[in-house]
Formats: structure tokens, sequence, C-alpha cells
């Protein structure tokens, strides 16, 4: 499983990553609607309503990963080890407390690792080995 962090930057180009990956490989973490809501109304300027709507939209469209005390707790746990920010770091954590093996993200450390999860910016060249052979088994 990968999951992804919705950003507005190059919407395009992301939207069309995250057609390219498999079936079954998108979560998202109930915190990056957060994220996204801030981006579009505080970066963006787009409209409240419009940003919920596009909310709205990535949540039927993609598996959501709950925010659970576990998370939070794990969360407190990166932010205090890796210096990272405590909402960053509830993305980590609920990425891997799901399972996924791969967190794409332009604004995370590239190659940063916990608990079997890694962090990789799906733009960057070389591509990471792990989602170029996702890329690549989806027939993208």
């Amino acid at each position: 499983m990968s999951l992804i962090s919705p950003c507005l930057k190059a919407g395009a180009l992301r939207l069309r990553l995250v057609e390219k990956l498999p079936e079954g490989a998108v979560l998202l973490p109930v915190q990056t609607f957060g994220e996204l809501f801030n981006l579009l109304v505080r970066k963006v300027g787009r409209a409240p309503a419009k940003a919920r709507k596009a909310i709205l939209s990535w949540k039927d469209a993609f598996p959501l990963i709950e925010t659970s005390a576990e998370v939070i707790l794990a969360a407190a746990d990166v932010a205090t080890d890796h210096h990272l920010g405590i909402w960053d770091s509830v993305i980590v954590s609920a990425a891997a407390e799901a399972g996924c093996r791969l967190l794409l993200s332009e604004n995370l450390q590239e190659g940063f690792t916990w608990k079997g999860l890694t962090v990789t910016n799906p733009f960057s060249t070389p591509k990471n080995e792990s989602l170029a052979v996702l890329l690549t088994n989806s027939g993208s």
C-alpha cells in the first residue's frame, strides 16, 4: 500500500500520478483533508465551500485511515524523536499503522523511514525503486 498526501501545487500532475497507481494502492489519513482544505483556502484562495467539495471528492475516491489514540501517541514519539511537526507526524504514524510501505510527499524528508514506512517524493529523479515498481506493475 502507498499513501498520497493531496496538494495542489501541481494538481494535474498529482492526479495523473494517482491514476497510474494500482487500484487499492492509495490510502488517505484523515489529517490530509485538513491540510488540503487549508492549502486550498489560504494559499490558493478557493472559497471554503469549493475546498470542502474537493475534500469530499478525495474522500469518495480513496479509503481513509482514521486517527486513533494510538496514532496520536505514536505521532508524539515521531515528533519528539525525529523533530517533525506533530501534524506531519500524525500522517507518518497513521500510514505506518495502516501497513503502508510508502508515503508520497513533497514536503517530508526523502528517504525518511519509520516502522517500515519510507517517505519519497514521487516527482524526484531518480524515482524511488518501490514506487517505480508500483507504477510499472500498474501498466502505466
